[in-house]
């Protein structure tokens, strides 16, 4: 298995999904896991999880969230960015 991380900003408050509330404006640590798919001549990725990772004082929370919410909330944080 495999772990890559990236960040991203959310200028303002922001929604991943109902489960997870409302989050607050600032700068997130992504880590997306994939598993090795071993094929006849070479070796490929697959996604298994995608992790935002919350910190706060003290703590970190780690919550697992499909690809398409964080595009989305990303999104809506750019338009809103951009008084749209």
């Amino acid at each position: 298995m495999r772990t890559t991380t990236s960040s991203v900003t959310f200028q303002a408050p922001f929604t991943i999904n109902k489960m997870v509330g409302e989050l607050p404006a600032g700068t997130y640590d992504i880590e997306v896991d994939e598993e090795p798919i071993f094929l006849d001549d070479r070796m490929a990725y697959r996604r298994i999880a995608t992790l935002l990772l919350v910190r706060t004082p003290g703590s970190t929370r780690t919550i697992r969230i499909e690809p398409e919410h964080l595009e989305t909330a990303m999104q809506t944080d750019a338009r809103a960015a951009r008084g749209e």
